[in-house]
């Protein structure tokens, strides 16, 4: 029975491979592959608005369950044990199921554009939405747009994959991927394909402008379909801009770029903290006692937040309190204000425990709650003066742009992004300057967004700068030559010119018996010597060699190795890892690498 089974899936996995190269080979008789493409993105945003669908419902179906009449009395109390369990869920599906580490959603596809050729693992199109639901369904204090972005790229990636297309082609896939998710999530296409440029790193132009489009409107269509007109903020912007409010829309801008700074540090500081914990259980404990805690005292915290923000747009911020220990206090404002305040610092604190712990899921989510809470917090501030008389609802409004900007460095994405979740663009002009103004203090404190940090660190992160973005797609390890003769530096010049004779090459690595690489020997160097065969046996080769001026190791990001060439002037560097010599690496062929690379990269 059993092997009948296994004749039987190799039957039909021979089946669909077979099919797939007919058609394949109708393509390239009937289609041209402009149509083609376009074919594909029309599939993978359809497939990303399957994915936003299946993991809204799923994790609306599991906080259901955890929220039923039966626990109602209980509720608050088991706000200290849902996250720690579905941490702990998260950790064990990870370790036995799974059984690859499953990165976080958008610079996992940053890594794959910058180091993979845009190839995601096929375990990449369903470990995100698996972990996901699991985490924020149970209480996670982290975002689901990570996690859908991550998944519908790595769909975008395969069918490219599937489809035999090259890597640009390969990259725009994934790009429609990613912008599908982001308009299937928030119904809003055109954010989702400035999303695509601005965070995804795709460069726009009219060959991956339309193929972005046709992603993101399928997507919108699939996910409005399927769960109806309902989308995440049901607001309107009713009360005017008006110019006297510019002034308090720069100062937002500023406190939003603050706070960005804030929750990137906390969130890398928690990271680096938790990553010095070996052991993965401790780590799910220790994250799950703090999550509990800080969800027990302040319950607005639980999960992704999104009920908190309709709050604070409807002006609703007393029914935070409710089920807290802070209900008597709702009469207070100067203590709510304290309250939501200290919301906006924990929020942060608790999304990176999420993230440490072991949860997976996203930080666009906790972006927008503290982006949200920032701005309604300012604004009623300022409205205890009498004379200021601020619009509450479109601060919270803007103040989401401010965050997003600051957090994820993408200006425009927040943006249009908040100007389509509000049907219109009454409020372009603050949140042009609230965004630009938070993004330039976010950048001058630090360099890099929350997405592109852990890419930057290890020098993988690919750039909107075409020549440091090609640079980032080269891998020095395939470049690398090791067809050197070595000789030893007390071999005579006899031994020496033997090793000349059977080398094509001018370079002449001395090493010692462990293989440590103790200078160069260049045959320029004893081109003269060579033919004074009185010499042969007097002369040292630790005589004749000389220091090499600089060493590179393989792990070196390219920028750095070109940075040496530049500063050295020398055409070939030695590679040494660990102390032990590998090979040369030459300026040459990295300039023939660059220009195969950038060939690749621009062609349309």
């Amino acid at each position: 029975m059993q092997l009948s089974h296994m004749f039987s899936s190799k039957a039909i996995k021979l089946r669909l491979r077979n099919n797939l190269r007919r058609f394949l080979l109708w393509r390239h008789k009937h289609m041209s592959e402009r149509q083609f493409v376009l074919l594909l993105s029309i599939l993978v945003g359809f497939m990303s608005g399957l994915v936003v669908v299946t993991l809204k419902n799923m994790v609306h179906f599991i906080q259901h369950l955890l929220k039923s009449d039966f626990v109602k009395d209980y509720e608050n109390y088991l706000y200290f044990v849902y996250p720690g369990v579905g941490l702990f869920l998260t950790v064990l599906i990870v370790k036995f199921v799974i059984k690859h580490r499953v990165g976080h959603g958008i610079p996992a596809t940053l890594f794959a554009i910058s180091k993979k050729r845009s190839k995601m693992p096929k375990r990449s199109m369903y470990s995100s939405i698996i972990t996901s639901m699991i985490t924020v369904g149970f209480g996670g204090s982290v975002g689901l747009e990570g996690p859908t972005v991550g998944t519908s790229s790595a769909i975008g990636s395969n069918i490219a994959r599937l489809g035999r297309v090259n890597y640009k082609l390969t990259t725009l896939m994934l790009g429609c991927g990613a912008s599908g998710a982001m308009a299937g999530v928030f119904n809003a296409p055109i954010a989702a394909i400035v999303f695509a440029l601005e965070v995804i790193m795709l460069d726009l132009t009219a060959a991956s402008l339309i193929p972005l489009l046709l992603a993101s409107v399928s997507a919108a269509l699939t996910s409005t379909f399927i769960l109806g007109d309902e989308v995440l903020f049901d607001i309107k912007v009713v009360e005017a801009f008006t110019f006297g409010d510019i002034p308090f829309y720069i100062l937002l801008g500023v406190l939003t770029g603050l706070v960005s700074v804030y929750f990137s540090k906390v969130f890398w500081f928690i990271e680096d903290k938790f990553e010095e914990v070996k052991s993965i259980y401790t780590r799910a404990l220790v994250g799950s006692i703090m999550l509990g805690v800080i969800i027990f005292f302040i319950p607005p915290l639980y999960g992704e937040g999104f009920a908190t923000i309709k709050s604070l747009l409807n002006g609703n911020e007393v029914s935070l309190l409710e089920g807290s220990f802070f209900y008597e206090y709702r009469e207070s404002t100067f203590i709510i204000l304290g309250l939501l305040a200290a919301m906006i610092f924990m929020k942060a604190i608790a999304t990176s425990v999420t993230f440490g712990a072991g949860g997976v899921g996203g930080v666009f989510a906790p972006s927008l709650f503290i982006g949200s809470t920032v701005g309604f917090v300012f604004a009623k501030a300022m409205n205890v003066f009498e004379f200021v008389g601020l619009s509450e609802r479109n601060f919270t409004l803007v103040g989401m742009a401010g965050v997003i900007a600051g957090v994820i460095h993408a200006p425009l994405t927040a943006l249009f992004l908040i100007a389509e979740i509000t049907g219109g663009y009454e409020l372009i002009m603050p949140l042009m300057i609230t965004a630009a103004i938070s993004f330039m203090t976010s950048k001058f404190f630090i360099k890099h967004s929350l997405y592109t940090m852990l890419l930057a660190r290890k020098g993988e992160l690919i750039t909107h700068n075409k020549d440091k973005a090609v640079l980032t797609l080269m891998s020095l390890k395939t470049e690398v030559e090791n067809d050197f003769l070595c000789i030893q530096p007390e071999d005579s010049l006899r031994e020496l010119v033997k090793v000349v004779s059977k080398s094509n090459r001018n370079i002449f690595p001395v090493t010692n018996s462990n293989n440590e690489l103790q200078g160069i020997v260049l045959l320029d160097d004893i081109r003269q010597i060579m033919f004074e065969p009185k010499q042969y046996d007097k002369v040292l080769v630790s005589e004749l060699m000389s220091s090499f001026p600089a060493s590179i190791s393989s792990d070196d990001s390219m920028d750095m190795v070109m940075q040496k060439f530049n500063k050295t002037g020398a055409w070939n560097l030695p590679v040494i890892d660990q102390g032990q010599y590998i090979g040369f690496v030459s300026k040459s062929k990295l300039f023939n690498a660059y220009r195969k690379v950038l060939q690749d990269f621009s062609d349309e």
